[in-house]
């Protein structure tokens, strides 16, 4: 009776039939929200492809281990594996229901193994990946770093659009890196929709594998320097006016950004066509195209038919409600459109090569300061449902499903992101092939990578369509052999790794991650003990990035005012009152925590008397916070310019979309005023000599 029971109970092991929620109670998930997901994985199908095949489609196992398949069949066999650059390393012939043991010394990398059984042949993927990922040399000599991390279109300039460019990253590169910096970390800098630049958020991406153009420093390409014409337009009082009042607002004007950008780029674009088909950048772009192929051509032809139907009905969003003949990538009438357009769909490519150039151009300047790390790149857990990678690969993507959080304390009606989950079964089906592609567009060009939830190696929350962000079910992902890859990468492209595991972790990746070398993310406001008690930054785990918030929490004085509360109720965040009063209560008690704390660490004298009862935070307290966790053990610390100038409102506020200006807050100083303030500059100070101070931990 009670197998029968679990039978019933249990759709798919992909699927979970519980879960334990954030007040640690089991959460049982109904049937019909676990067949719904079973479904939108392909139902039946994965599992009979599965069955039909010889071996299975990959196998990973860690370098100078032996390699082990099981062999379904009932026939002898040849079989033949060749390394990744093609050599032979062994073959040989079994006999049937015999498994095809390998012995060690496969190299690293992606190599092949053919089965033939009689007219039948089989293809397995054998990656060999080593144990961890990379680590800069300043790491593996327990150096303690520290660098600023930003919301790129945040940063307001002299000299940028109304939006943060490639030419602020850069200036604010070498700010950081001049004070003793080692790194600037970016929010996504992933494609998003310029035929509808208000879809702003940069987690919720069109491709994960290509720039977000808006970020383009549209003064320094050449073209339009050297355009007469783009140089006319930019010197006439209509745009002068225009650029004034998006570079004069509070949150990101984006449409009207994006309509600058572009026509100043169009004007460029016509200039660049002017050269000589031998001309250096003439060549170096179509090399470009033709190095970066289908996924290339795919993310230009998407824009530029994206923007042609928005031209025709401001409602065409994305691909699920443009007209039918469009909506699949491969048919006749795209295709037709990318012949009849292709000038268009190459200017969308130009704008791809341009922002691969200047971020590039970023990546070599911190290069050139010596920057232990330089920059690192954040990767969105997902894609949206009607952007270019889900309309260009529809198989794989459970496009009928969308990622999300179950509910928490902090997000108690659960997130639903709208962003579509990856089909593991078709991952697993490719060898992995998309996964590695997504590392590497992300890890080109950068010292280290942040994966958001990084806890979707091993599972995601996946909500049936149509139904709320509570009703879903956590789907699992094969994070053994996902966390092999990302090693592998990592030592390949001299990435390290960074892991964002705030909110509900299980426990069983925790010991993975550290093993694996993926960094943790640790956060002021969350590091204590059993009793609420601040937990000494000195004993803070080396392998880990100390950070006092991040973009999804309060500022430091937003957290210290609890702003977000206040927020949160005008938004309907929190429906039970008394719940919030309870976190109200709660948030008193942690900041006197937190004075208690500074005042045992002596690096808050006068603080001492201080109450937290005292509603707003003080310059110094500000400054002693910093002070506070610039001594933390962990080897990396990342903070926040909007805490150096103590901004009140939050980037992020989770569980919202039109409700909250999200994605579009400015600081409230530009670069030029903010690294000639006494006050941030006698804080940088102070923050690097203390990391210098420290003495911290092998994370090795």
């Amino acid at each position: 009776m009670a197998c029968d029971k679990i039978v019933k109970k249990r759709i798919s092991p992909d699927i979970s039939e519980s879960y334990i929620n954030a007040r640690g109670q089991l959460q049982e998930i109904p049937l019909d929200i676990q067949q719904q997901l079973y479904q939108a994985m392909g139902g039946d199908i994965p599992h009979q492809k599965q069955i039909q095949r010889i071996v299975p489609a990959v196998k990973v196992v860690s370098q100078g281990e032996p390699i082990s398949l099981p062999i379904q069949g009932n026939e002898e066999f040849d079989w033949q594996l060749t390394t990744e650059d093609g050599k032979l390393w062994r073959k040989g012939h079994l006999l049937a229901e015999q498994a095809l043991i390998l012995p060690a010394g496969l190299p690293l990398g992606y190599h092949n193994l053919h089965v033939i059984q009689k007219e039948k042949t089989s293809f397995c993927r054998i990656i060999v990946a080593p144990k961890r990922c990379y680590l800069p040399k300043a790491l593996l000599e327990e150096q303690k770093l520290w660098g600023a991390s930003v919301q790129l279109y945040s940063l307001r300039s002299d000299n940028n659009w109304g939006i943060g460019d490639f030419g602020d990253l850069k200036q604010m590169i070498n700010e950081v890196g001049r004070r003793g910096g080692s790194f600037v970390g970016l929010n996504p800098i992933h494609s998003l929709f310029p035929a509808n630049p208000e879809s702003a958020s940069p987690y919720s991406p069109s491709s994960r594998c290509w720039f977000n153009i808006i970020y383009i420093d549209v003064t320094a390409v050449e073209d339009f320097k050297h355009s007469k014409g783009a140089q006319l337009w930019w010197h006439s009082h209509a745009t002068q006016s225009n650029l004034a009042g998006v570079r004069e607002t509070q949150y990101v004007d984006y449409t009207g950004v994006t309509q600058l950008k572009l026509t100043a780029l169009k004007l460029a674009w016509q200039s660049f066509l002017l050269r000589n088909k031998h001309d250096k950048q003439r060549v170096e772009f179509e090399s470009f195209i033709q190095q970066r192929g289908e996924s290339l051509h795919w993310q230009a032809a998407f824009d530029a038919l994206h923007m042609e139907l928005m031209a025709q009905n401001p409602s065409f969003w994305g691909w699920p409600v443009w007209p039918e003949e469009y909506r699949e990538a491969q048919s006749s009438a795209v295709m037709k459109f990318c012949q009849t357009h292709a000038d268009e769909v190459q200017f969308w490519c130009w704008l791809q090569w341009l922002a691969w150039c200047q971020f590039a151009n970023c990546w070599q300047h911190s290069s050139e300061l010596n920057m232990p790390i330089g920059l690192y790149r954040d990767m969105a857990v997902g894609v949206t449902q009607g952007g270019v990678e889900t309309w260009s690969d529809r198989e794989l993507y459970s496009i009928q499903a969308s990622i999300g959080a179950p509910p928490d304390i902090l997000g108690p009606l659960g997130q639903n992101w709208g962003v579509a989950p990856i089909n593991p079964h078709v991952l697993v089906e490719r060898g992995y092939t998309p996964f590695i592609d997504l590392l590497r567009a992300n890890m080109e060009n950068c010292g280290a990578l942040r994966i958001d939830h990084v806890m979707s190696l091993l599972r995601l929350w996946w909500v049936p369509q149509g139904e709320s962000a509570a009703n879903g079910a956590y789907v699992s992902y094969p994070v053994d052999d996902l966390l092999a890859i990302l090693a592998l990468e990592s030592q390949r492209m001299h990435c390290m790794v960074i892991g964002e595991d705030l909110g509900i972790v299980p426990a069983e990746i925790i010991s993975k991650l550290r093993d694996y070398g993926v960094f943790s993310y640790k956060v002021l406001w969350f590091e204590h003990d059993d009793e609420k008690k601040v937990r000494a930054p000195k004993q803070w785990a080396a392998q880990a990035m100390a950070v006092i918030t991040t973009h999804d929490l309060p500022t430091m004085r937003g957290y210290w005012e609890s702003y977000d509360f206040k927020l949160g109720e005008q938004l309907g965040l929190y429906p039970d009152l008394v719940m919030l009063e309870e976190l109200r209560k709660e948030r008193e008690i942690a900041k006197q925590h937190l004075l208690n704390a500074l005042q045992t660490d002596n690096v808050s004298k006068e603080q001492t008397a201080s109450n937290a009862a005292f509603g707003t935070i003080s310059l110094a307290l500000n400054q002693k916070i910093h002070h506070f966790i610039a001594g933390s053990n962990s080897a990396l610390l990342g903070l926040q310019p909007e805490d150096w100038l103590d901004m009140l409102e939050p980037v992020n506020i989770p569980g919202t979309s039109t409700e909250y200006a999200n994605w579009r807050r400015k600081l409230t100083q530009t670069l030029e005023e903010m690294f000639t303030s006494e006050q941030v500059n006698a804080l940088l100070e102070d923050v690097n000599q203390q990391r210098k101070n420290i003495q911290g931990k092998s994370i090795q």
